[in-house]
């Protein structure tokens, strides 16, 4: 037995990792150059940033004053109420390790979701509470008798990977469920797609209300691992006692000030606008394939559909791998059984995708 087999926790010899679109699919060396990428729900093509930055022999602020000070004009939230993150993963990893206790205290997610909340939870000793959607809402009459029982609630919408908003009268309702007991946190990762369902107006009237956000996706800065987390600042305070010294780094804080800036975010809106446009052509599209059964309803920036049969999925999947054309298999998500999800990437990737799935059906 190796000594980390021999010294590690436990539960962590066998947990598997959270299974991201680069540790399934390598995107370094000279084949990246060949693939094209629809599986990480990333924005399509390159950014262009310069960088002025000067002091990097010296160490950060810990919360860089002029990032704070950019994304604050961008929610309209006081400097108080944000945290910056190395993406919005970290903010997962910080809520559970401030008020979970390690093999004590229990998280509650609705799946199918992210993946993160239950890795980080693994991660951390705590444990995993589920209460699936029903028909991509929230079960609330099994949220109630979870009341008490948990410490944090992760609620993602638009959800990942299913792509719908849920009912702002259902988050309301669940945040309301759980208002004396257990942190509500509501991933809104994907919400400048659909900006106007964003719940941060909510900060002030509950405290138990936390909103993750990124970076990585409208803002197409997923390689520079920014992000936000939003609260009332007894909770940031919390947080602020457990994340590492200088989380966000000089070159980082600079770029992401500047996308921030009020004259680039209408690239942001440009981009968002494109990608609904795209992200409608390609499920009308969806819609009219025979082996298509269902398109899911989405506001983000991928599209959840299901194949009609698991060997018909898995020929699609294998067709565009051999093609180069990576997009994410989540037939192993509960509710998921033979459902694929594509990221809008551009519009000559996405007829690329059609083209290669048309041809291999018609041989």
């Amino acid at each position: 037995m190796s000594i980390a087999n021999k010294l590690a926790r436990e539960e962590l010899i066998n947990m598997v990792p959270y299974q991201s679109a680069r540790r399934l699919f390598s995107s370094s060396g000279e084949s990246a150059a060949n693939k094209i990428w629809l599986n990480a729900n990333e924005a399509s093509g390159d950014g262009i940033y310069q960088l002025e930055a000067k002091s990097i022999n010296r160490y950060p602020d810990f919360q860089p004053e002029s990032l704070l000070k950019a994304y604050s004009n961008y929610v309209q939230q006081p400097v108080s109420n944000i945290l910056a993150t190395r993406g919005a993963d970290e903010g997962i990893e910080l809520i559970i390790r401030t008020f979970c206790k390690a093999y004590h205290d229990d998280i509650l997610i609705c799946p199918p979701t992210y993946g993160m909340y239950a890795i980080s939870a693994e991660n951390h000793g705590a444990g995993i509470v589920k209460v699936p959607l029903i028909d991509n809402k929230l079960d609330l009459e099994s949220l109630k008798t979870k009341v008490g029982k948990v410490k944090v609630v992760f609620i993602c919408s638009p959800g990942n990977p299913t792509g719908n908003l849920l009912p702002q009268a259902q988050i309301k309702a669940a945040i309301e469920l759980f208002k004396d007991s257990a942190i509500v946190v509501v991933d809104e990762a994907y919400i400048e797609f659909s900006a106007k369902d964003s719940v941060v107006s909510w900060l002030a009237q509950y405290e138990n209300l936390v909103i993750l956000r990124t970076l990585s996706k409208a803002f197409a800065l997923a390689g520079l691992r920014c992000g936000f987390t939003l609260a009332n600042c007894d909770i940031i305070t919390m947080l602020s006692k457990v994340i590492a010294p200088y989380p966000i780094s000089a070159p980082v804080a600079e770029i992401a000030s500047i996308a921030l800036a009020k004259d680039n975010l209408a690239q942001v809106n440009i981009r968002v606008e494109e990608t609904t446009l795209l992200r409608q052509q390609l499920g009308s599209w969806l819609t009219e394939q025979p082996w298509c059964e269902t398109v899911h309803h989405s506001d983000a920036n991928f599209i959840l559909f299901k194949a009609s049969s698991v060997e018909t999925k898995d020929f699609i999947f294998n067709t565009l791998v051999e093609q180069g054309i990576l997009i994410r298999d989540q037939s192993k998500q509960v509710q998921l059984e033979a459902c694929l999800r594509i990221s809008i990437g551009n519009e000559s990737e996405l007829e690329l995708l059609k083209q290669t799935i048309d041809s291999a059906f018609r041989k």
